[in-house]
């Protein structure tokens, strides 16, 4: 790209500008991938087993072309990669992390298409409620008193914060957040809001319903979350490998 612009430049030195600007990956890059996923399952007492067990909060922007910077904030369950509804706004506060927590419990409530949402956290035999964990990062909107009340209101949930700077404990959502600019947002000419809605919706719709995820054994994070596919199992049948002549 920089000889395209008409700069002279060696391999080289392009080398030792992406190093000094920290985009090369390390020859230990695995093994730091290996601790943060250490880290991110010791944020949690008991690993999930299931959909509606720990679900995963938080922001990210994308700018526009012409339309300004704007700010998603999302839910995803940890268990079955399930995207659930996003909040674009162009502000980052309480009332958005808020509004992202309602548009997830509305669609959790509406994919059981039958018991509350409530009835299916009861446990059976003790009647008690076991609530959802919304893990979250220690950022102002989620330490606010709004949205602490938000989490006292709603039996569904409890509300447990990463250790400072650990996103890793977080990596699921910071991964999902990624997928959605690398494989659409970044690739497509985003003009304003409009735009970004409209592809992050698509892609949404996609990434929940439509492609297969390896994490997944191949399965669809939809039908893992409704309990349609075994996360575990793979639905297809292994491709026959053809005679060679």
């Amino acid at each position: 790209m920089a000889r395209h612009d008409g700069y002279r430049l060696s391999p080289s030195t392009v080398l030792r500008l992406l190093d000094e600007e920290g985009l090369l990956r390390k020859a230990d890059y695995q093994r730091e991938r290996r601790e943060l996923a250490k880290a991110r399952k010791a944020a949690f007492a008991t690993p999930p087993t299931g959909p509606n067990q720990v679900w995963q909060l938080d922001f990210s922007e994308f700018e526009t072309a012409h339309g300004g910077t704007w700010r998603v904030a999302a839910v995803i369950d940890y268990w079955s990669k399930y995207e659930f509804a996003w909040h674009w706004s162009p502000t980052a506060n309480q009332h958005d992390a808020i509004a992202a927590v309602e548009l997830a419990l509305a669609e959790a409530e509406r994919l059981l298409a039958g018991p509350s949402l409530i009835d299916h956290l009861t446990d059976p035999d003790t009647g008690e409620i076991v609530p959802i964990t919304l893990v979250s990062d220690n950022g102002g909107p989620f330490r606010s008193f709004r949205f602490g009340a938000l989490i006292t209101a709603r039996p569904e949930l409890r509300h447990v914060r990463t250790r400072v700077r650990t996103p890793g404990q977080n990596g699921v959502r910071e991964r999902g957040f990624q997928t959605l600019k690398y494989e659409r947002l970044y690739r497509e000419s985003i003009d304003d809001a409009l735009d970004l809605q409209r592809e992050a919706e698509a892609f949404r719709i996609e990434f929940n319903e439509i492609r297969p995820h390896e994490h997944l054994a191949w399965n669809r994070p939809l039908h893992v979350h409704l309990g349609l596919a075994d996360p575990t199992t793979p639905t297809f049948h292994e491709p026959k490998i053809l005679p060679t002549t």
